[in-house]
């Protein structure tokens, strides 16, 4: 499963309806793909996330840069830890299994990661020896299914098998978020080891839903922000949350606030209390995904149509927000099918989709200009970080030396298998 379909980082419902219509008056065939989960106790799955040899990459997900290490999850799968040590020859360390898993961060020794409605610390002193250190449950409580399934709370879903069903029927067509035959498929629709940390600070991806600032871890989930002490990173405490709103997305800090994208619009929280995140202002906007990125003057959010965002935008809205509590987008660019984005100075480089990657000069926000596109890939996350790039595509994960940008230049590729 793709990391192109996990903006909302959340477990929606998706299944297969074909409608074949029989020669019989008044009756209709339906085939149905339906996915029974496969369930483990807690116990047994909590006991299994630990570090392990590297394993082949399946899919791209969400990114975090720490150190010389780059963090990578597979969706719903687990943890990839890769050494970049050398940017022109990254090595794919270590692996840990999560199920469920769409998110994560670093502080120190501890990667954060959620385990479907959980959080995870674990400690990752050694990569091939990384061991669950604490479990904060229900910090993910909207974490859903759709079509009114629930499942078994008392253990966690570590699989799907399909069955594809036919059923004859002489009535009309049901409503298909009603129909009895349904199944359930899982889909996310969807930012170190122990040696000093001589590398990058910690960077998410635009699309992350966690974001770490000195002592504190702040996670959305579908409608609240959730605030983490983690002065002690191995003992991550929850003492804030907030209401937010509703299809809460991404988060970015920024200079003492958090950006938080949601389907319809863009709200600010200062963090100048970083216990007790205030609300400071919000803009709206057409429905749609939409990662944000900030500098110290604007905000640029990326909207994009499909998935289970709903919607028809696809653009780039600049957002004025020299005054936090009245931000207003100034100008908006088309776009194919935008996600992640990254700014570093001047340079605004956004992941177009299947247009490949594009960087433009903004210096000046309501006039930017294209720089540099790169075709013949789909991009969909990125970051930007001493003049290397790190961008995570359908085909593996790429990183770049942009030191000047007519003369970009691929470093090297982690390939998927």
């Amino acid at each position: 499963m793709r990391y192109k379909s996990s903006s909302l980082g959340i477990t929606a419902l998706l299944f297969l309806v074909v409608f074949q219509y029989g020669c019989l008056k008044d009756t209709i065939t339906k085939t149905y793909s339906i996915y029974t989960p496969v369930y483990e106790s807690k116990e047994k799955v909590l006991a299994n996330i630990k570090g392990a040899a590297a394993t082949e990459i399946g899919a791209t997900g969400k990114i975090y840069l720490y150190g010389n290490y780059i963090f990578m999850n597979e969706v719903n799968k687990g943890v990839h830890i890769i050494d970049n040590t050398n940017p022109s020859s990254p090595v794919n360390k270590a692996f840990i299994s999560i199920p469920g898993n769409i998110d994560i961060a670093v502080k120190g020794n501890i990667l954060y990661a959620d385990l479907y409605t959980d959080l995870l610390a674990i400690d990752i002193s050694n990569p091939l020896q990384a061991n669950l250190v604490k479990t904060v449950p229900n910090i993910f409580p909207e974490r859903m299914y759709g079509n009114g399934f629930v499942t078994d709370t008392t253990k966690y879903v570590i699989d799907w098998v399909k069955k594809d069903t036919t059923v004859v029927e002489t009535a009309a067509p049901d409503n298909i978020w009603n129909c009895r035959a349904c199944g359930f498929a899982l889909a996310a629709d969807a930012s170190s080891s122990g040696q000093k940390n001589n590398g990058a600070p910690g960077m998410a991806g635009s699309m992350s839903r966690f974001a770490i600032v000195e002592n504190y871890l702040y996670a959305v989930n579908l409608s609240t922000l959730q605030s983490l002490s983690i002065q002690d990173p191995a003992n991550p405490q929850l003492v804030k949350s907030n209401s937010v709103g509703w299809n809460i997305e991404t988060i970015y800090p920024f200079k003492g606030n958090l950006f938080i994208g949601s389907s319809n619009g863009m709200f600010i929280f200062s963090i100048a209390n970083a216990s007790s995140p205030e609300f400071k202002g919000s803009v709206a906007h057409f429905r749609a995904c939409d990662p944000v990125v900030a500098d110290d003057d604007y905000a640029y959010v990326t909207l994009r149509a499909g998935t289970f965002c709903s919607g028809t935008a696809n653009q780039l809205d600049i957002v004025d927000i020299k005054n936090i509590q009245a931000p207003k987008i100034l100008k908006s660019f088309p776009m194919t099918n935008p996600h992640g984005l990254a700014k570093d100075g001047d340079y605004l480089f956004i992941c177009d989709g299947k247009d490949g990657l594009k960087v433009y000069d903004a210096s000046t926000a309501t006039d930017i200009k294209l720089l540099k596109h790169l075709k013949g890939m789909e991009t969909f996350d990125v970051i930007a970080w001493n003049k290397r790039l790190i961008l995570v595509t359908a085909s593996g994960l790429e990183q770049y030396d942009y030191s000047t940008i007519d003369g970009m230049r691929l470093l090297s590729k982690v390939a998927l298998h």
